[in-house]
């Protein structure tokens, strides 16, 4: 999306590939794995290269959760393509479900307006002046508070009700989509 407004930083860096490799984070796989919390590389974004700051910046922050969200769709309606057809396959179907639960989890979770998350980025981008400048002073001191609520579980308040609309929604058009509801 960045690319697409006019900022090549990602390219120059490797980025643009969907080798998962080129956009692991050793600390992030690292507590992933030892915490069932991690990260990836953030993708670069230098704004200053958009033809237009604020609709540059609006459009790459809600890309990365509208790809999470698109892909737990499609798995979700992957999932339901067995059941359909009257088969029975029980280890695709709790992959499917897994890729669909962290799929709208990522999604959800990025939305947060808390920076660095995207919809802090997506709040300033829609916000007047004097609110986005707030956001940047704000900004260093964000990811403190991020590990404050992830830690003190605070976070599931606003999560996991809005997970369940979104997999409710999504669930409801794809059972109607294949005729199962």
């Amino acid at each position: 999306m960045a690319y697409h407004f006019g900022d090549a930083t990602a390219k120059y860096y490797g980025r643009l590939s969907l080798n998962p490799l080129r956009h692991l984070d050793p600390i992030g796989t690292i507590t992933l794995l030892l915490f069932g919390f991690g990260w990836a590389k953030p993708v670069p974004v230098n704004p200053y290269n958009f033809r237009d700051y604020r609709s540059g910046m609006l459009w790459v922050s809600f890309a990365g959760p509208l790809a999470n969200f698109a892909l737990a769709f499609a798995s979700l309606f992957l999932m339901y393509i067995p059941v359909r057809l009257g088969l029975h396959w029980p280890f695709y179907h709790q992959f499917m479900e897994i890729l669909v639960i962290f799929n709208i989890l990522l999604g959800v979770f990025n939305l947060v307006p808390v920076p660095p998350l995207d919809g802090s980025k997506i709040l300033a981008a829609l916000a007047p002046g004097r609110v986005a400048a707030f956001f940047r002073q704000v900004e260093p001191y964000a990811p403190l508070l991020l590990m404050i609520l992830i830690f003190s579980g605070a976070i599931s308040w606003l999560i996991w009700p809005l997970f369940t609309s979104v997999l409710n929604a999504m669930q409801t058009v794809v059972l109607l989509i294949l005729g199962l509801r």
